[in-house]
């Protein structure tokens, strides 16, 4: 017998992780389009992050966030979603204009859900949708070719991480970044770690890759973009793909700062959402130990205000997930 009520994580309005709310509701009606899913595990994300600080003006509040999520069907109205199936789903304004993954259950689009296989743990399988996506298809972006060199700025952060691993399996020198000495030790599984305080970058790198990378991925993003585009070699390519330091940059003049036939991209996650055949695909590679997802921490859904404030004091070093409280039998 399925559950008629959940808990959920709703957040009642713009502001601190306190403004995150634990409250009983009822299961979401699977309406046409829709299918109801069982979560088992999300993701957190900072976008979210900024989605409860107010910074998303077409987020309207009370919302259950959550841009991502892996759990099970429970009912569906698309035959191809057969109850019982594994599945993951990620962005498509999950968590934004309908609510998303905070909870025992979420009701979500079918166009969204991707049916997977797998033999993960429901905590590793959560760690992947939204990051490793990312992660991918920043690189395939970059146009990353084997024996290239690749400098990933923000390498501590989950998207970072997961980039590297990716990269490494596929024959490509890295290097990463951390604003913090401390972190060094987090960066591992690159070839070189470097600090990035702002005034010694261009130094170290220039003491191992003199003529400098032929990638950046930038996931520090509106902060050092322009930095990065002259530290990556003459005719190189720089995909922004996070905004840790923000959306804009500010009085942006393409022509006099990005350097001739150096060239800029990005990525946003949307342009993966719904394709079951990449995320199988970093499924696969993940089971056969060829990527090493980092969780750094995996809070319960009733910890949720204490995950928030953890996410946003920069602990992290590392993907965070969430998973439901013991399971209910109603």
């Amino acid at each position: 017998m399925r559950d008629k009520t959940m808990k959920a994580a709703v957040c009642v309005g713009a502001g601190g992780p306190e403004v995150l709310e634990l409250r009983e509701l009822p299961v979401p009606e699977v309406r046409e389009g829709w299918s109801l899913v069982q979560v088992k595990g999300t993701g957190l994300n900072r976008s979210e992050l900024r989605t409860r600080q107010g910074h998303s003006p077409t987020v309207r509040f009370p919302r259950v966030l959550g841009i991502e999520c892996v759990g099970i069907v429970a009912a569906s109205t698309d035959s191809r979603l057969s109850e019982g199936t594994t599945v993951a789903a990620v962005m498509g304004e999950m968590g934004r204009a309908f609510d998303g993954g905070y909870a025992e259950y979420a009701l979500l689009p079918n166009s969204l859900l991707m049916p997977i296989n797998s033999t993960l743990p429901w905590d590793v399988l959560a760690a992947l949708p939204e990051t490793y996506l990312t992660a991918h298809g920043a690189l395939d972006a970059l146009g990353i070719a084997r024996n290239g060199r690749l400098l990933i700025r923000g390498g501590t952060s989950s998207v970072g991480q997961a980039a590297a691993s990716i990269a490494s399996a596929q024959g490509v020198e890295t290097a990463a970044t951390t604003r913090r000495p401390d972190r060094i030790a987090v960066l591992t599984g690159v070839d070189h770690a470097l600090v990035d305080d702002g005034t010694t970058l261009a130094a170290g790198l220039g003491a191992i890759w003199p003529e400098g990378p032929d990638y950046v991925l930038d996931l520090v993003g509106a902060q050092t973009a322009v930095n990065s585009l002259h530290l990556v070699r003459p005719g190189g390519t720089v995909c922004i793909a996070g905004s840790l330091s923000g959306w804009s940059i500010q009085d942006f003049e393409p022509i006099a700062m990005i350097p001739s036939a150096t060239k800029l991209t990005a990525f946003h996650s949307n342009s993966l959402t719904g394709n079951a055949t990449v995320l199988q695909r970093i499924i696969d590679e993940v089971e056969a130990g060829n990527y090493r997802p980092t969780i750094d921490r995996i809070f319960e859904l009733d910890d949720i205000v204490a995950a928030h404030r953890y996410m946003e004091n920069n602990q992290a070093t590392g993907k965070l997930v969430v998973t439901p409280s013991v399971p209910r039998t109603s």
